[in-house]
């Protein structure tokens, strides 16, 4: 019996040891886990909150995010790894996890607030705010979860890798949209920083400081070198950025150093009047130019006349005569009238309207020039037939009832104001407008467009053509035009605002203001159809006679034949659609490409010939295919494209 007792308490005494043994163990480890848990959420995961927020690489918090499938969710929680070792303390460790929850839900929740991509995800979604460490504690009894957070962190970690490249990126950008093709915006800042400088340069309170000079000369010269000649942001060097940069930063030690702003704006308006006086020079000047440019001859052209008058003169008196006489007064057959002194361009007129015609046989040209190129326009076109059409030409002075006595504008072409007006320099510098300046209004030929009837007086019909235009097309429908009893077939010009009779004629004259509109269209010279029986009958020579009588002191218009054409044919113009005569080549660089190829005649008005080098380039071609400068007498005075 004694030994059974000692028996049942020994067995009781090692039961009591073995329990001692087994729960002494989980009651230190419990209090360890709960330390543990509060330790982690409360300083570890806060501390990471807050170096992630302060990094500079990464400009928002990131979350690692895992999409848990719900057949096989589990939860995932301190609280379910403490269930598992022991559960006679579940409440406590239950208690611990959930404060520890509680700090992190408070802590994570400004953070998942910014992401709104969220709400979209269909699965439940766990926000995970622990660190690698916690990852490894869950990785035995969790390897679904491991391998689900790498997977979701290396998107993270490529994602704050690819905004970093970003960022990088749009710093290279923009330094390389400095120069965007087509723009000026960099250019005009280094100008206008270049003018700063030199104000800056001229100050007193600056030069007193000679180490700020000396910098800001250098910097002056990089800008200039890197400026160059570009009036693009393309064109500039691709340092031209750094030196914007540069010298914007010595113009700010600048301001600091001139405190006084009114001596900055003194020295500016001095610097912008002076700017100004000098680009009104420039426009003077280049305005003379250009005008002296257009009256010029170029050399080929003046040795032209010369070396045909010298080769018709060698010729026979039958070989000087041109065939065909018997047409020159057929009023069944198309007559054009071209009065000029430019052999080549006559040339051109000529080529490129029977290059057209159906019928080049039934085409008659009128040609007069002066007494000084009569003999080499004949031996040009003795020498160049147009296939079977036939020429005339004629000397002004063959005319003989044209004289001052009957002509206005003659008496007054040679009377000593006009060559005054003309050759004088005084005079000239005193006038405005020099395109009215120019000496080929002294010229008889540029008036006799108003003086058709008399020299052509059986026929009926007559089409002016100037030796500045290209025939495009058969000319020979203008005929059939039923002119309703006008007598000027014109193409009106009111398109622009400046081609209105107001821009022609002085409305301040009284007889002008009486007569006519000043908003009235104008019309164009150089294709122009003119019914003669229609002119005899209105006797419209001697309206233009008046008017010219009345204008000789210049103040109704100045010289030209247009402004006393809008007089004489006002009422009296009939409008032909705008494809027969487009014009604008010899001045207007855009003029529209499909009307240029649709028009029936284009004209080169202005002072941009095609036969000049200040021709415009792209419409040269028009002119230059209707002459053949495989010609002997053009490679002989060295006339090329």
């Amino acid at each position: 019996m004694l030994k059974a007792r000692i028996s049942m308490l020994s067995r009781k005494t090692v039961l009591l040891l073995l329990c001692l043994t087994v729960l002494a163990p989980i009651v230190l480890y419990t209090d360890r886990l709960t330390t543990l848990s509060n330790s982690i959420w409360n300083n570890d995961f806060e501390e990471e909150i807050t170096n992630l927020e302060s990094s500079d690489l990464i400009k928002d918090p990131t979350e690692i995010t895992i999409s848990i499938d719900s057949s096989n969710s589990h939860q995932i929680s301190d609280a379910g790894v403490v269930q598992k070792i022991i559960g006679e303390h579940k409440s406590r460790a239950l208690s611990a996890t959930e404060e520890g929850i509680d700090i992190k839900e408070r802590l994570i929740k400004p953070v998942t607030e910014k992401e709104n991509h969220i709400d979209d995800i269909q699965e439940p979604i766990l926000v995970l705010g622990k660190r690698e460490d916690d990852a490894k504690k869950t990785k035995g009894t969790t390897p679904k979860l491991e391998e689900q957070i790498k997977k979701n962190d290396r998107p993270n970690k490529k994602a704050a890798k690819t905004t970093n490249s970003m960022n990088h990126q749009k710093e290279i950008t923009e330094k390389q949209n400095v120069n965007p093709t087509g723009s000026d915006v960099t250019v005009r800042q280094l100008k206008d920083q270049l003018i700063q400088a030199r104000v800056y340069q001229s100050l007193s309170s600056t030069r007193s400081n000679p180490h700020f000079i000396r910098e800001l000369r250098v910097r002056i010269r990089e800008v200039q070198r890197a400026l160059g000649e570009s009036t693009k942001d393309s064109e500039l060097s691709k340092n031209a950025y750094e030196k914007l940069k540069a010298l914007e930063q010595i113009l700010a030690k600048g301001k600091q150093i001139q405190d006084d702003c009114s001596a900055v704006v003194k020295k500016l308006r001095a610097l912008l009047l002076s700017t100004e006086e000098q680009l009104r020079a420039h426009r003077k000047q280049a305005m003379f130019l250009n005008q002296l440019a257009a009256k010029t001859l170029p050399k080929g052209l003046h040795c032209l006349p010369l070396r045909l008058s010298t080769e018709y003169y060698s010729l026979d008196a039958s070989q000087q005569m041109f065939h065909n006489e018997e047409k020159l007064e057929d009023p069944n057959l198309f007559h054009y009238a071209l009065f000029s002194d430019n052999i080549l361009a006559a040339a051109v007129v000529v080529n490129s309207t029977v290059f057209h015609a159906k019928k080049s046989e039934d085409h008659v040209f009128h040609i007069v020039t002066d007494k000084l190129n009569y003999a080499a326009m004949r031996m040009w076109f003795l020498s160049n037939p147009s296939k079977n059409a036939t020429i005339q030409i004629q000397r002004v002075d063959e005319f003989t009832w044209l004289n001052a006595s009957y002509s206005p504008v003659l008496s007054q072409l040679n009377s000593q104001a006009m060559i005054d007006y003309y050759f004088k320099s005084q005079r000239g510098n005193s006038d405005q407008n020099l395109k009215y300046r120019n000496p080929k209004y002294l010229s008889i030929l540029n008036h006799l467009r108003f003086y058709l009837p008399e020299m052509f007086p059986k026929l009926d019909k007559v089409v002016f053509l100037d030796d500045d235009i290209v025939v495009q097309k058969d000319l020979t429908l203008l005929w059939a035009i039923d002119l309703k009893g006008k007598v000027n077939g014109a193409v009106e010009t009111c398109g622009e605002s400046f081609h209105r009779f107001d821009r022609y004629l002085n409305f301040s004259n009284p007889l002008i203001a009486k007569n006519f509109d000043p908003r009235a269209c104008g019309w164009a010279y150089g294709m122009n159809l003119f019914d003669l029986a229609e002119w005899r009958r209105q006797n419209i020579t001697e309206i233009y006679h008046f008017w010219q009588g009345l204008n000789q002191d210049r103040s109704m218009w100045k010289l030209g034949t247009l402004p006393p054409g809008l007089i004489t044919f006002w009422a009296r113009t009939f409008t032909l659609d705008r494809l027969w005569h487009v014009l604008g080549l010899g001045y207007n660089p855009d003029v529209n490409p499909r009307d240029i190829e649709r028009a029936a005649v284009i004209h080169f008005n202005g002072n941009m010939k095609p036969w000049l080098e200040i021709g415009i380039p792209k419409y040269r071609n028009y002119w230059s295919k209707y002459v053949n400068y495989e010609q002997v007498y053009l490679r002989e005075c060295n006339i090329t494209p």
